[in-house]
């Protein structure tokens, strides 16, 4: 992975909660076929093991399953009442 794009507000967000932020991958399947969503949280899932990726001011670790990770790793801050930190593989919401 090169690059992990983020925002001062993502930044801040993150220091805030602890300094760390952890993203995998969520493998969907539907009649459409599969789908792999993004997930963040502040601490890791159990059943995952991590990558630790190079960010500027804050700890980012990656889990992609079975995929190879993303050229660009993208962060924003979302929602109005409870912000949250969403991911996006190389600029999709999705992993592609």
């Amino acid at each position: 992975m090169k690059i992990v794009l983020s925002t001062p507000e993502v930044v801040a967000l993150i220091k805030e909660r602890g300094g760390r932020i952890y993203v995998r991958t969520d493998p969907h399947r539907c009649c459409s076929g599969n789908l792999t969503y993004l997930v963040t949280d502040t601490r890791p899932a159990r059943d995952r093991e991590y990558t630790k990726i190079d960010a500027d001011g804050f700890e980012l670790f990656l889990s992609s399953g079975n995929m190879d990770p993303p050229d660009e790793l993208h962060l924003d801050v979302k929602g109005w009442r409870k912000k949250h930190v969403e991911a996006y593989w190389n600029g999709c919401a999705f992993a592609i």
